[in-house]
Protein backbone atom coordinates (compact mmCIF):
# COMPACT_ATOMS: atom_id res chain seq x y z
CA UNK A 1 0.00 0.00 0.00
CA UNK A 2 1.55 2.95 -0.80
CA UNK A 3 -0.01 7.18 -1.00
CA UNK A 4 1.71 10.52 -1.36
CA UNK A 5 0.02 13.47 0.19
CA UNK A 6 0.35 16.83 1.42
CA UNK A 7 -0.16 17.64 4.99
CA UNK A 8 0.00 20.06 8.18
CA UNK A 9 1.93 18.28 11.21
CA UNK A 10 0.02 18.16 14.29
CA UNK A 11 2.20 16.19 16.44
CA UNK A 12 4.42 13.69 16.98
CA UNK A 13 5.08 10.69 20.22
CA UNK A 14 8.72 8.51 20.66
CA UNK A 15 8.80 5.24 18.83
CA UNK A 16 11.65 3.13 20.16
CA UNK A 17 14.94 5.18 20.76
CA UNK A 18 15.30 6.93 17.52
CA UNK A 19 12.11 7.23 15.57
CA UNK A 20 8.28 8.94 15.83
CA UNK A 21 4.77 8.11 15.59
CA UNK A 22 3.69 11.16 13.38
CA UNK A 23 0.34 12.53 13.06
CA UNK A 24 -0.80 14.45 10.14
CA UNK A 25 -3.77 16.26 8.87
CA UNK A 26 -3.83 15.27 4.92
CA UNK A 27 -5.64 16.76 2.24
CA UNK A 28 -6.83 13.89 0.86
CA UNK A 29 -6.70 11.20 3.40
CA UNK A 30 -7.73 12.96 6.69
CA UNK A 31 -6.03 12.79 10.35
CA UNK A 32 -3.53 10.06 9.51
CA UNK A 33 -0.64 8.25 11.63
CA UNK A 34 2.28 6.81 10.68
CA UNK A 35 5.86 5.99 11.51
CA UNK A 36 9.48 7.87 10.95
CA UNK A 37 12.49 6.25 11.41
CA UNK A 38 14.87 8.66 12.83
CA UNK A 39 12.15 11.38 13.49
CA UNK A 40 14.10 12.17 16.80
CA UNK A 41 17.27 12.83 15.05
CA UNK A 42 18.81 17.16 14.84
CA UNK A 43 17.53 17.23 10.96
CA UNK A 44 14.38 15.70 11.77
CA UNK A 45 12.87 17.25 14.60
CA UNK A 46 12.80 20.62 13.15
CA UNK A 47 10.82 19.30 9.93
CA UNK A 48 8.48 17.31 12.36
CA UNK A 49 7.04 20.49 14.34
CA UNK A 50 3.13 21.10 14.31
CA UNK A 51 2.06 23.54 12.08
CA UNK A 52 4.99 22.44 9.43
CA UNK A 53 3.29 22.04 5.73
CA UNK A 54 5.00 19.04 4.53
CA UNK A 55 4.83 16.14 1.73
CA UNK A 56 4.66 12.60 2.68
CA UNK A 57 4.68 9.40 1.61
CA UNK A 58 2.89 6.79 3.18
CA UNK A 59 3.85 2.68 2.96
CA UNK A 60 2.30 -0.37 4.55
CA UNK A 61 1.75 -3.66 3.64
CA UNK A 62 -1.91 -3.76 4.26
CA UNK A 63 -4.33 -0.52 4.67
CA UNK A 64 -5.09 -1.29 8.52
CA UNK A 65 -1.25 -1.29 9.48
CA UNK A 66 0.21 2.15 11.07
CA UNK A 67 3.05 2.49 8.25
CA UNK A 68 6.16 4.45 7.47
CA UNK A 69 6.12 8.46 6.23
CA UNK A 70 8.74 9.43 4.16
CA UNK A 71 8.34 13.60 4.69
CA UNK A 72 9.99 16.22 2.84
CA UNK A 73 9.63 20.25 4.03
CA UNK A 74 6.91 22.30 2.16
CA UNK A 75 6.35 25.11 4.40
CA UNK A 76 8.22 25.38 7.98
CA UNK A 77 5.65 27.32 9.73
CA UNK A 78 6.75 26.43 13.15
CA UNK A 79 9.47 28.59 14.10
CA UNK A 80 6.90 31.60 13.24
CA UNK A 81 4.46 30.51 15.43
CA UNK A 82 6.26 29.11 18.75
CA UNK A 83 6.52 33.34 19.45
CA UNK A 84 2.63 33.92 19.69
CA UNK A 85 0.91 32.07 22.55
CA UNK A 86 -2.01 32.89 20.74
CA UNK A 87 -0.53 30.92 17.94
CA UNK A 88 0.52 27.64 19.61
CA UNK A 89 -2.30 27.35 21.93
CA UNK A 90 -4.87 28.00 18.67
CA UNK A 91 -2.94 24.92 17.45
CA UNK A 92 -3.16 22.42 19.61
CA UNK A 93 -6.80 23.68 19.89
CA UNK A 94 -7.57 22.76 16.36
CA UNK A 95 -5.39 19.68 16.86
CA UNK A 96 -7.62 18.32 19.65
CA UNK A 97 -10.84 19.79 17.67
CA UNK A 98 -9.52 17.50 14.72
CA UNK A 99 -9.13 14.59 17.14
CA UNK A 100 -12.61 13.98 17.99
CA UNK A 101 -12.90 12.90 14.08
CA UNK A 102 -12.29 9.27 13.09
CA UNK A 103 -8.61 8.73 11.60
CA UNK A 104 -8.28 8.43 7.78
CA UNK A 105 -11.38 10.01 7.36
CA UNK A 106 -11.04 12.44 4.03
CA UNK A 107 -12.15 16.36 5.42
CA UNK A 108 -10.54 18.32 2.57
CA UNK A 109 -12.98 21.58 3.40
CA UNK A 110 -11.12 21.09 6.97
CA UNK A 111 -7.30 20.92 5.49
CA UNK A 112 -8.28 24.08 3.60
CA UNK A 113 -9.14 25.91 6.23
CA UNK A 114 -6.19 25.00 8.22
CA UNK A 115 -4.09 25.59 5.58
CA UNK A 116 -5.46 29.32 6.21
CA UNK A 117 -5.23 29.56 9.39
CA UNK A 118 -1.50 28.29 9.77
CA UNK A 119 -0.75 31.70 7.81
CA UNK A 120 -2.74 33.99 10.66
CA UNK A 121 -2.58 32.31 14.23
CA UNK A 122 -0.26 35.01 15.04
CA UNK A 123 -2.70 37.58 14.84
CA UNK A 124 -4.98 37.53 17.51
CA UNK A 125 -7.82 38.98 15.94
CA UNK A 126 -7.72 37.18 12.91
CA UNK A 127 -6.80 33.47 14.79
CA UNK A 128 -9.98 34.11 17.00
CA UNK A 129 -12.43 34.65 14.00
CA UNK A 130 -10.93 31.89 11.88
CA UNK A 131 -10.83 29.24 14.90
CA UNK A 132 -14.03 29.78 16.30
CA UNK A 133 -15.45 29.26 12.51
CA UNK A 134 -12.96 25.90 12.51
CA UNK A 135 -15.48 25.00 15.40
CA UNK A 136 -18.21 25.16 13.77
CA UNK A 137 -17.24 23.48 10.90
CA UNK A 138 -16.01 20.55 13.26
CA UNK A 139 -19.81 20.93 15.08
CA UNK A 140 -20.91 20.39 11.47
CA UNK A 141 -18.86 17.38 10.66
CA UNK A 142 -19.69 15.69 14.06
CA UNK A 143 -23.14 15.82 12.99
CA UNK A 144 -24.33 19.08 15.76
CA UNK A 145 -23.84 21.76 13.67
CA UNK A 146 -25.65 25.03 13.95
CA UNK A 147 -28.16 26.34 11.40
CA UNK A 148 -27.45 30.06 11.75
CA UNK A 149 -29.40 31.64 8.59
CA UNK A 150 -32.95 31.56 9.04
CA UNK A 151 -34.73 31.95 12.48
CA UNK A 152 -36.31 29.04 14.10
CA UNK A 153 -39.52 30.82 14.60
CA UNK A 154 -39.95 33.02 11.72
CA UNK A 155 -38.19 31.50 9.03
CA UNK A 156 -36.74 34.89 8.55
CA UNK A 157 -33.18 35.79 7.82
CA UNK A 158 -33.18 39.50 9.66
CA UNK A 159 -32.18 40.26 12.87
CA UNK A 160 -30.95 37.06 14.03
CA UNK A 161 -29.32 37.95 17.42
CA UNK A 162 -29.55 34.31 19.44
CA UNK A 163 -29.45 30.72 18.97
CA UNK A 164 -31.64 28.32 21.02
CA UNK A 165 -29.72 26.15 23.03
CA UNK A 166 -31.86 23.39 22.38
CA UNK A 167 -31.88 22.93 18.86
CA UNK A 168 -28.57 24.97 17.87
CA UNK A 169 -31.23 27.22 15.04
CA UNK A 170 -30.72 30.83 15.15
CA UNK A 171 -33.71 33.39 16.80
CA UNK A 172 -34.59 36.88 15.37
CA UNK A 173 -34.82 39.15 18.22
CA UNK A 174 -38.27 39.81 18.01
CA UNK A 175 -39.19 36.13 18.55
CA UNK A 176 -36.64 35.53 21.34
CA UNK A 177 -37.39 38.53 23.07
CA UNK A 178 -39.66 36.99 25.70
CA UNK A 179 -36.99 34.15 26.17
CA UNK A 180 -34.08 36.21 26.13
CA UNK A 181 -32.32 34.92 29.13
CA UNK A 182 -32.30 31.34 28.22
CA UNK A 183 -31.02 31.77 24.82
CA UNK A 184 -27.40 32.47 23.93
CA UNK A 185 -25.94 35.17 21.89
CA UNK A 186 -25.64 34.75 18.24
CA UNK A 187 -22.53 37.20 17.45
CA UNK A 188 -23.22 40.15 14.36
CA UNK A 189 -19.88 38.55 12.66
CA UNK A 190 -20.80 35.09 12.33
CA UNK A 191 -23.90 36.07 10.65
CA UNK A 192 -23.87 34.90 6.62
CA UNK A 193 -22.55 37.54 4.81
CA UNK A 194 -22.20 40.38 7.04
CA UNK A 195 -19.12 40.95 6.07
CA UNK A 196 -18.40 42.30 10.29
CA UNK A 197 -15.35 42.45 12.41
CA UNK A 198 -15.67 41.02 15.75
CA UNK A 199 -14.27 42.59 18.90
CA UNK A 200 -13.58 40.75 22.42
CA UNK A 201 -17.51 41.33 23.60
CA UNK A 202 -18.17 39.48 20.23
CA UNK A 203 -14.79 37.21 20.70
CA UNK A 204 -16.40 36.08 23.77
CA UNK A 205 -20.16 35.01 22.88
CA UNK A 206 -18.57 33.51 19.63
CA UNK A 207 -16.46 31.18 21.84
CA UNK A 208 -19.38 30.48 24.64
CA UNK A 209 -21.79 29.49 21.91
CA UNK A 210 -19.51 26.73 20.23
CA UNK A 211 -18.32 25.51 23.78
CA UNK A 212 -21.93 24.77 24.66
CA UNK A 213 -22.73 22.73 22.37
CA UNK A 214 -19.08 21.30 22.45
CA UNK A 215 -19.71 20.69 26.10
CA UNK A 216 -23.43 19.08 25.78
CA UNK A 217 -22.64 17.16 22.40
CA UNK A 218 -19.29 15.83 21.90
CA UNK A 219 -17.14 16.34 25.47
CA UNK A 220 -19.86 15.00 28.05
CA UNK A 221 -20.97 12.43 26.21
CA UNK A 222 -17.71 10.99 25.89
CA UNK A 223 -16.79 11.85 29.21
CA UNK A 224 -14.24 14.31 28.02
CA UNK A 225 -13.34 17.72 30.01
CA UNK A 226 -13.02 20.83 27.58
CA UNK A 227 -9.48 20.66 26.51
CA UNK A 228 -6.61 23.15 28.74
CA UNK A 229 -5.28 24.64 24.92
CA UNK A 230 -8.53 25.61 24.62
CA UNK A 231 -8.69 27.70 27.55
CA UNK A 232 -5.39 28.73 27.00
CA UNK A 233 -6.10 29.94 23.34
CA UNK A 234 -9.06 31.96 25.00
CA UNK A 235 -6.84 33.37 27.81
CA UNK A 236 -3.87 34.18 25.60
CA UNK A 237 -6.93 36.52 22.90
CA UNK A 238 -8.46 38.34 26.34
CA UNK A 239 -4.69 39.51 26.52
CA UNK A 240 -4.02 40.37 23.55
CA UNK A 241 -7.20 41.90 22.26
CA UNK A 242 -7.35 43.80 25.85
CA UNK A 243 -3.71 45.25 26.14
CA UNK A 244 -3.17 48.92 25.93
CA UNK A 245 -2.84 49.19 22.01
CA UNK A 246 -5.21 46.86 21.00
CA UNK A 247 -8.36 47.64 22.39
CA UNK A 248 -11.80 45.80 22.30
CA UNK A 249 -11.99 46.92 18.67
CA UNK A 250 -9.03 45.84 17.33
CA UNK A 251 -10.47 42.99 15.72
Amino acid sequence: MEWRDEGIVLGTRRHGETSVILEVMTRAHGRHLGMVRGGRSRRMQPLLQPGNRIDVIWRARLDEHLGLYQVEPLELHAARLFDSACAVYGLQTIAGHLRLLPERDPHANLYETLNLLIEHLEDPASAAELVVRFELLILDELGFGLDLARCAATGGSDDLVYVSPKTGRAVSRAAGAPWADRLLALPAFLRRGSGLRADLAAMEDAFRLTGFFFARNVYEPRGLEEPEARLGFLAALRKQLSSPGNGENAA
